[in-house]
């Protein structure tokens, strides 16, 4: 069957010398795993779409009882100018897409979870500043659109402490606006060296208790060390 669908990169893995695997979000599907044939070459014009954190406009052929679905044709949905370029945009960025693959199941659709990684990926390319708040909402979005809501009310989950998540002077403030589909940014908030400590804790910690390996995330650990 011919299926056409936006998709983001989440990892590419060379195939043989001259293919590449690539797995993706794909907005109607959830995960799925690509093989692009001639991607791998230096020369292919298929090369430069399947970099992580790329969005595309993909035609595929999926056959349900394959494990690699076969890409006909590929196209960017969305172009990054800015975030290739800078550090810590990319750093991001690349905690975005390594989070988002960990937690992520196959042909498990979640198209508003996709929405607002698209929107994330926006506003690190577009804004300058807080950018750690969009990073804190997409990974509240993701907690939520996957079923586990975080309940604020809540000092323990599956029988492990939570971090009391209003302990921050702003932190209280910047979950409320979560709760109302808000980031924060361009809101004038303070996020005081507290207030990270107070949040990133919460949240990476709700997210371990329902995702493994979630703390030995390379991008997560490059992200920590440049925040700090």
């Amino acid at each position: 069957m011919i299926t056409h669908s936006d998709a983001i990169v989440l990892k590419r893995f060379p195939y043989s010398e001259t293919s590449t695997i690539a797995r993706c979000f794909v907005r109607e599907m959830g995960k799925v795993s690509f093989i692009a044939h001639g991607a791998h070459r230096k020369k292919s014009p298929m090369a430069a779409y399947f970099q992580p954190i790329n969005c595309l406009n993909l035609v595929y052929y999926f056959k349900e009882s394959r494990n690699l679905q076969t890409i006909s044709k590929a196209s960017f949905s969305n172009n990054w100018s800015v975030i290739p370029t800078d550090l810590k945009k990319i750093s991001y960025a690349m905690a975005l897409i390594e989070l988002s693959d960990k937690c992520l199941t196959d042909h498990d659709a979640h198209p508003e979870l996709y929405d607002e990684l698209v929107a994330t990926l926006k506003r690190i390319e577009a804004e300058d500043k807080q950018l750690n708040l969009a990073y804190w909402f997409y990974q509240y979005q993701l907690l939520k659109h996957l079923g586990f809501k975080p309940d604020f009310e809540q000092a323990e989950l599956d029988f492990v402490p939570l971090p009391n998540p209003f302990s921050g002077p702003n932190s209280k403030t910047i979950f409320e606006n979560f709760e109302q589909n808000k980031t924060g940014m361009n809101m004038g908030l303070s996020v005081t060296t507290e207030d990270r400590k107070v949040i990133s804790d919460y949240l990476n910690t709700c997210l371990g208790i329902h995702f493994d390996g979630i703390r030995n995330l390379k991008s997560l650990q490059i992200l920590r060390e440049m925040v700090t």
